[in-house]
């Protein structure tokens, strides 16, 4: 890599959230100098005379587009209408803002739900479009496949005539440090760390996971996932066009295997050092049976993940300590 190359200007878009951050952290590993970024309160990436006044200014060489509305089941649930408008207009001011600008490359981080709620598994990235989506984060999803589609179609109209070449990777469950650890709000890791964490602490003689813990899961670290986007944004054109079509560009991201959910949570008791005893309630909901991405393609391509479960969680406990000492 030349000095060149390192001197480019990139920005992060939602560089304070969980992967944002990851993404940072691995660019400026990589001796990345010239990184661009801007709070919510300094620039709202849903007022699109904001964000073109932005791109005219600073005209990055490369952007992550890692900014979302997110949350959990009942945050979608909740806010369908927030979720759907607010991802929609930030991806779509971001990208066409970008382009005005003259920007040639683009990373777009999807979801995993952008898949049908009954897709094949592993999940393949074919099978997006080809069946319902899980009702409860469907407008947040639609949203994510809005966003693959518009990097898609600027690709078609303008990549051979201005050059440019916007990606897409879409990740499995994410995991690690810049989690949210709120007992309501949070995905299954960061929750049952918390929940283990106070166990442990009132010295709670049990704690009690719904479901029959046989769902199986697929987790991947934070840094491994931001590692992997520098790796796909970094790709030579010719070698990531051999591996993708113009009109399925998406690239998923996984860690390549899954566990059940009592495999997570005997692995999460053993990194939080909590000595009671695990109680499923199976007269509690299990969601879907399976979730796991294909990631045949993105190790084709030669990336494959370096943070096995066991020692993400243990470094995700850390970040939960570290965080919640307050």
């Amino acid at each position: 890599m030349t000095s060149s190359d390192l001197n480019q200007k990139i920005y992060v878009a939602g560089h304070r959230g969980m992967v944002g951050s990851a993404i940072i952290r691995n660019l400026q590993a990589q001796g990345y100098q010239n990184i661009v970024t801007r709070t919510h309160a300094e620039l709202d990436l849903t007022n699109q005379a904001a964000v073109r006044s932005f791109f005219e200014a600073e005209k990055p060489n490369q952007v992550y587009l890692a900014a979302a509305k997110v949350g959990g089941i009942h945050a979608n649930n909740t806010y369908p209408a927030e979720f759907i408008y607010q991802n929609l207009m930030m991806e779509a001011n971001v990208i066409h803002q970008a382009f005005e600008a003259g920007v040639k490359k683009i990373l777009f981080l999807g979801s995993s739900c952008i898949y049908p709620k009954l897709a094949p598994q592993p999940m393949m990235e074919d099978a997006l479009l080809t069946g319902k989506l899980e009702e409860t984060n469907e407008p947040y999803a639609i949203a994510k496949i809005a966003g693959i589609k518009l990097c898609e179609s600027y690709n078609r109209q303008y990549g051979q005539s201005y050059g440019i070449d916007y990606r897409s990777v879409m990740p499995t469950n994410l995991y690690g440090p810049g989690d949210n650890y709120h007992p309501e709000n949070s995905h299954v890791i960061p929750a049952l760390i918390r929940r283990f964490h106070e166990a442990k602490i009132s010295n709670a003689p049990e704690v009690v996971i719904w479901g029959t813990g046989t769902p199986r899961r697929e987790f991947l670290y934070v840094d491994d996932m931001a590692a992997a986007s520098v790796f796909v944004m970094d790709l030579d054109k010719a070698i990531y066009d051999q591996h993708t079509q113009p009109m399925q560009s998406h690239i998923n991201v996984g860690f390549g295997s899954d566990v059940t959910i009592t495999e997570l949570a005997e692995a999460i008791l053993k990194a939080t050092d909590y000595k009671g005893q695990l109680i499923f309630d199976s007269t509690k909901p299990d969601g879907a049976p399976r979730k796991w991405m294909d990631s045949t393609r993105l190790n084709q391509l030669g990336w494959f993940a370096k943070v096995d479960l066991n020692l993400g969680l243990s470094m995700a406990y850390e970040d939960f300590l570290r965080v919640s000492v307050d």
